[in-house]
C-alpha cells in the first residue's frame, strides 16, 4: 500500500502541498491539463525552483482572469462536477470543500447549502485543492498521514475584519487534530492547508513505519527563522517482521496498542510542582517519569519538560495528573517498544 505522510513542521498552505507534490514527483504538465478543463479563463500554474535556508523546494502561483472569485458551495460543487478529474482526485476535493463548507457554517451559524466563500473562495484555492487531489491520485497514493500541525498566534486582518491566530475557520477544520503553538504571530497554517488535511489525512503524529520513495519541499511565501517548506514523503508501507507496528498504523491505534510517552512542558520553572506530580505519577502507576530541561523560545521563560511512561490503559490518568501542574502544552507518543536495559 502506497503512503504519503505530510511533515507540517512549518505549517502548511494549498500551495505548499501542491508545490511539495509536484516536487516529489507529481506530473506538473498534467495537473495543468487537468485544470484546464475548468470553465475559467487564462487559468495558469506557475512553478519556481527556490531555495529556502538550503533546501532546495517548488514555489506555486495561480494565474487566472478577471474572474478569479467563487463565492458560493454550490458554484464550487458546480465547477467540480463539470471538471474532467479522475473519480478519486473529483471525491478528495469535494471533501475538502464539504469540510470547509461545514466549518464556515459552524462559525457563522448557517447551513452549509448557505455559506458564501470569502479568502478562500478565490481561484487560487480552487487550484490548490484539485491540484493536491489530481497529484495525489496520479502518484497512487492509497493512505494519507501528517505531522502534528503548528499554529501561529496573534491578529491578523480578513473581510470580517480583525480576527485571531489561527482563524475560526482553521480552528474548526482543525478539531480532533493535534496542534502546538510556535508562538509566531503569523498565520502558519491556512484553510486551504487545513480543509487540505481534513479531508485526506487518516492520522496524526509520528511518520508511519513506511520506505521513503519520494521526498517533495513547497515553499510557502513567509520569510521565517526556519525554513518555511512543508515536506511530503511517499512510498510503500513498510512490513515490520515479529512484533512490528501494522504498517499504515494510526496514532491513536498505536496509543490504544500499547505503552505511550507522554510528555509536558512545564511553563514554570519551579521545582516544586514537578516533584508532586512526580509523586502522583508514581501513585497512579506510571512505568516511569523524569524531569529534563526544555528548550526555552526568545522571550520566553525557561522551561522544565516532564516525561512520563505508562501503559496505554493509564493515559487518562497520567493526562489528568500533568494538567493538575497546568503545563503550556502536552504530547503524546506512542512507544514502538520497551527500551533495551543497559
Amino acid at each position: 500500500m502506497r503512503l504519503a505522510y505530510f511533515d507540517c513542521f512549518s505549517g502548511i498552505s494549498g500551495d505548499m502541498a501542491l508545490a511539495a507534490l509536484i516536487h516529489a514527483g507529481a506530473d506538473i504538465d498534467a495537473i495543468r491539463d487537468t485544470l484546464r478543463t475548468f470553465p475559467i479563463d487564462d487559468l495558469d500554474l506557475e512553478v519556481e525552483e527556490v531555495e529556502v535556508r538550503g533546501i532546495a523546494a517548488l514555489r506555486v502561483r495561480v494565474k487566472a482572469g478577471p474572474q478569479g472569485v467563487i463565492r458560493t458551495y454550490s458554484s464550487v460543487r458546480a465547477l467540480l462536477d463539470q471538471a474532467e478529474l479522475p473519480e478519486q482526485a473529483r471525491r478528495i476535493a469535494q471533501r475538502a470543500y464539504q469540510r470547509l463548507a461545514e466549518a464556515a457554517a459552524s462559525v457563522h451559524g448557517k447551513e452549509p447549502e448557505l455559506v458564501t466563500f470569502h479568502e478562500f473562495g478565490e481561484i487560487d484555492c480552487l487550484v490548490d485543492i484539485v491540484g493536491c487531489a489530481t497529484a495525489l491520485d496520479m502518484l497512487h497514493v492509497e493512505r494519507v498521514f501528517a505531522s502534528p500541525v503548528p499554529t501561529g498566534m496573534g491578529m491578523m486582518r480578513t473581510e470580517h475584519g480583525i480576527m485571531p491566530i489561527p482563524s475560526p475557520v482553521v480552528m474548526e477544520l482543525l478539531q480532533g487534530v493535534p496542534t502546538y503553538s510556535r508562538g509566531i504571530p503569523l498565520e502558519l497554517i491556512t484553510p486551504t492547508g487545513a480543509a487540505i488535511l481534513a479531508a485526506v489525512s487518516e492520522g496524526y503524529g509520528d511518520m508511519p513505519l513506511m520506505r521513503a520513495d519520494l521526498i517533495g519541499y513547497g515553499a510557502g511565501s513567509l520569510r521565517l527563522d526556519f525554513p518555511n517548506v512543508v515536506r511530503v514523503v511517499i512510498g510503500e508501507e513498510h512490513r515490520a517482521g515479529g512484533g512490528g507496528v501494522p504498517p499504515g498504523t494510526t496514532l491513536q491505534e498505536l496509543i490504544a496498542q500499547g505503552e505511550v510517552l507522554v510528555q509536558a512542558w512545564m511553563g514554570s520553572s519551579d521545582r516544586s510542582v514537578c516533584d508532586r506530580l512526580l509523586r502522583e505519577l508514581e501513585v497512579a502507576g506510571a512505568l516511569d517519569a523524569w524531569v529534563s530541561p526544555g528548550e526555552a523560545q526568545a522571550g520566553d521563560r525557561s522551561r522544565t519538560v516532564l516525561s512520563v511512561l505508562a501503559t496505554a490503559d493509564l493515559r487518562e490518568s497520567v493526562l489528568r495528573i500533568l494538567r493538575g501542574g497546568h503545563p503550556d502544552r502536552i504530547l503524546v507518543s506512542p512507544v514502538f517498544s520497551a527500551p533495551t536495559a543497559l
